[in-house]
Order: structure tokens, then C-alpha cells, then sequence
């Protein structure tokens, strides 16, 4: 299979999302339109996945691509093509689907408690509660036709899906152990602003909740891969 994965900063970690499509032996062409405003052209993959990053899903002045890459994934999810965007990504993908984008009303970080909403073949193998790891400040109201899949604290659309397999996730669930360990060492500054308090409390959250969102992610990822269908099948 061959994934079109696009990377909205720099800094992009597969995680756990790496992991089951390494699983599978799929074939990832890496798009990084912040760069050069490049994305994937229709029917050139068999799933779309969209990372997050720190600009806003309206930020359009500084990232001129962003209403393309969000039309381009709401058409792509309404075709029935395996979709994931994942933070900014599902931020995206709402916008493309006609939802609200609100900018800066839901700041979260650190492993925080959602509950899953309905049943839904992705988040089927999840307990009604799960932790992930959060790190945003935006957040969205559901898309006209899409199922609520998920819920929080501070941002009630936690998930969603459109379609048959178009789906955003606001949290982290690529955010394994290791990937949380690089953001903090990586940010200080930046992560210090979203939680004062982290340098000191984040072994201990690690403890407490790590490997059950370790767990939840990866499970969440393989259920998102097994949903993808070879392009034209």
C-alpha cells in the first residue's frame, strides 16, 4: 500500500502511526507543504495521513496551502479514501468539511482523560475511558454528517469520523512514551508555557498513564490501518 503523509513542521514524529504502517510494509511518500506548498495529488495513494503542527487550520496568511490541503482531504474522506489527521490535522480536515474552527479556546497538554462515544471500527478494541496525550490549543465543532467519536474536557470534539474512513483525532495517539520524552527535551520553553509545571511532573505522568495510551495509540493505529483499501478497489 502506499501512504501520502504530510508533515505540517519540522519536528514530525510518526509514532505509533509509523509503527502500524511499518507493520503492514507500506510505501510512505512525505509531503511537507510548509516548506513549498506542495501536496498529494488525488488517486496518487491509498491513505492520506496529516500530522499535526503549531500553526492554526486558519492561519492561511503565513500557509498559503492550508484551504487546498483541507479541500483536498474532505473531498478525499467523502470518496471513501482512508484518512487520518491527527491534531492540527483533524483541525483541518473539519475545516474541509465545513465545521467552525475555534483558535486558542481549548489549550490542553500532558496525558488527559477521553471518553469514547458510540461504537466505531477504529476505536472498537478502546475502553469507554482512555488516556492520550494532548498538546493543542484550538479546537472545532463537529462537521455537519460526521459521527462524534470521542470526548474531553476542554475540547468536547475529541474525534470524529466522515464517511466510511475519514477520520481526526485532536490528541496524540502517534504521541508514544518516546515521542513525549523528545518533545520535552526538544520544547522546554515552548511546553513550560502550556504546563509550568511539566519538567517536574512528567516521569510521574509517565508512570501513571504512559503505557495505557501507549497501548490505546497503538491498537487506535492498527484499527485506522486495517481500514485501508488499495486505491480503486
Amino acid at each position: 500500500m502506499r501512504i501520502a503523509i504530510v508533515e505540517n513542521t519540522k519536528v514530525t514524529h510518526h509514532g505509533q502511526v509509523g509503527v502500524a504502517l511499518h507493520e503492514k510494509g507500506a510505501v510512505m511518500d512525505l509531503y511537507r507543504p510548509f516548506l513549498n506548498g506542495e501536496i498529494p495529488k488525488a488517486g496518487s495513494y491509498d491513505a492520506l495521513v496529516v500530522f499535526g503542527g503549531e500553526q492554526s487550520a486558519r492561519d492561511d496568511a503565513a500557509h498559503p496551502y492550508l484551504p487546498h490541503l483541507a479541500g483536498h482531504m474532505a473531498q478525499a474522506a467523502s470518496d471513501g479514501v482512508a484518512v487520518l489527521g491527527i491534531c492540527l490535522g483533524s483541525q483541518i480536515l473539519a475545516r474541509g468539511l465545513g465545521a467552525q474552527n475555534h483558535i486558542g479556546t481549548a489549550p490542553e497538554f500532558g496525558w488527559c482523560g477521553v471518553a469514547r462515544i458510540g461504537d466505531d471500527p477504529m476505536f472498537a478494541a478502546l475502553p469507554d475511558q482512555f488516556h492520550a496525550f494532548q498538546w493543542h490549543s484550538d479546537t472545532f465543532t463537529l462537521p455537519q454528517g460526521a459521527q462524534h467519536l470521542a470526548q474531553g474536557g476542554r475540547a468536547l470534539v475529541q474525534a470524529f469520523r466522515f464517511g466510511r474512513a475519514g477520520y481526526g483525532t485532536q490528541f496524540h495517539f502517534e504521541a508514544n512514551r518516546n515521542v513525549v520524552a523528545d518533545w520535552t527535551r526538544r520544547f522546554p520553553d515552548v511546553i513550560a508555557g502550556m504546563d509550568g509545571e511539566w519538567a517536574h511532573s512528567h516521569s510521574a505522568q509517565v508512570a501513571a498513564h504512559g503505557a495505557g495510551a501507549d497501548a490505546a495509540g497503538l491498537a487506535l493505529a492498527r484499527a485506522w490501518v486495517g481500514l485501508i483499501e488499495p486505491f480503486g478497489s
